[in-house]
């Protein structure tokens, strides 16, 4: 509809800024950083440091640097400096579909876990079908990934030998890391599940609806679900775009070679073309994932207005 396009159009044009912004900062912050991308290994004679600026581009002014650096991200043509013979499309391009795939199984899982469980303590509040299942989810919020990790690594694979330490290999390899993420997720999906099921249950509607004689599971799956996941729908937006893009510190500690993993090398390396355009690709993921559940709320919540 006209009122659809509109809205798209103006959310689209208010991107723009926010992804100049973006650029913007992360050029100079890298630029400023202590060291530089040929500090890190042995000492460089002066002659072939000059080469390197100058193939690099390093050499020119600054503002000649940063305009360079932002038609470099339109592209994607900037050579890396520290994968040599790649560019930063290439590089974006060979990695994105294994975070993809990542992020792809950890959603499921999450979802599998986190909304049947926050269903179920909803049903039944202040009981033990509601404390079992949010204990669990509060484990799963206060433990982070750095640490559950390597947890299930030690674990699954090494105690007992179920799957690899790491790698992206065999379907086995997707296990582990999958797991991981996901049930950090599902815990916060568990929460806001409760919370907005609980809270769409003791509308009048619904009230209404158990007067007229209807079914615990019809109540449940068409009148209170689809308002009780409103914040489960907005939670999802950025957490859906994190995963996507990759965890950075999964990606590490499993040795996975996604985009996450490239960007903390890249980091580390001082590697300005391949830092540059992996944020400007996480915020441009993040920003379309917003944008998507702007629609999906407007769709579940009629109340809500396409403005």
């Amino acid at each position: 509809t006209a009122l659809m396009f509109r809205f798209l159009l103006i959310r689209l044009l208010q991107t723009l800024p926010v992804l100049w912004a973006v650029a913007t900062l992360t050029f100079f912050m890298v630029r400023y950083a202590p060291g530089g991308p040929f500090t890190a290994e042995r000492s460089v004679p002066p002659e072939i440091l000059k080469r390197l600026e100058a193939h690099y581009g390093l050499d020119k002014p600054l503002g000649v640097q940063y305009v360079n650096f932002l038609k470099s991200l339109v592209t994607g043509q900037q050579p890396s400096i520290r994968h040599s013979n790649r560019t930063v499309g290439e590089i974006i391009r060979e990695s994105f579909p294994v975070s993809l795939e990542l992020g792809a199984w950890s959603l499921l899982i999450a979802l599998a876990i986190g909304l049947p469980a926050g269903m179920l303590a909803a049903q039944k509040p202040n009981t033990a079908q509601d404390y079992v299942p949010m204990s669990a989810a509060m484990v799963g919020v206060c433990l982070p990934t750095f640490v559950l990790g390597p947890m299930v690594v030690l674990f699954f694979a090494l105690k007992l030998g179920w799957f690899h330490t790491s790698g992206w290999n065999t379907p086995g390899d997707r296990v582990l890391p999958a797991l991981t993420l996901g049930f950090h997720l599902a815990a916060y999906i568990a929460r806001l599940t409760r919370g907005g099921m609980l809270e769409i249950m003791g509308q009048d509607f619904i009230r209404t609806a158990r007067a007229k004689g209807a079914s615990g599971l019809r109540i449940l799956t068409r009148h209170a679900l689809r308002g009780g996941l409103l914040p489960v729908v907005t939670y999802l937006g950025p957490a859906v775009a994190g995963l996507i893009t990759g965890s950075f510190v999964i990606e590490t500690v499993f040795n996975i070679p996604g985009l996450g993993k490239y960007f903390v090398g890249s980091v580390f390396d001082r590697d300005i073309p391949v830092v540059g355009g992996t944020v400007f690709f996480f915020s441009a993921i993040i920003l379309f994932f917003n944008l998507l559940v702007d629609i999906v709320q407007a769709w579940l919540n009629p109340k809500v207005r396409l403005e």
